[in-house]
């Protein structure tokens, strides 16, 4: 399983749209745009397919954290 199917499935899971994503990311100080973020969820074959690295994917469970629970103190 790739972070990309994790991704996929986290995005269905939890119901987020993209919006949703782009702003969980910004609660881990990590900007992503609408047109990089669909290239995650495109399929292996399509030629803007973009393979979602840990850091994205680290950031956006870290950017989950922050929005259930707050920030550290």
């Amino acid at each position: 399983m790739t972070n990309n199917d994790i991704l996929k499935k986290l995005r269905i899971a939890l119901e987020l749209k993209d919006t949703d994503i782009i702003d969980i990311l910004k609660l881990a100080e990590f900007e992503i745009t609408k047109a990089e973020l669909s290239a995650l969820f495109r399929s292996e074959d399509h030629r803007n397919y973009k393979e979602c690295g840990d850091q994205i994917l680290r950031k956006f469970l870290n950017g989950l954290i922050i929005r259930n629970r707050g920030k550290r103190s």
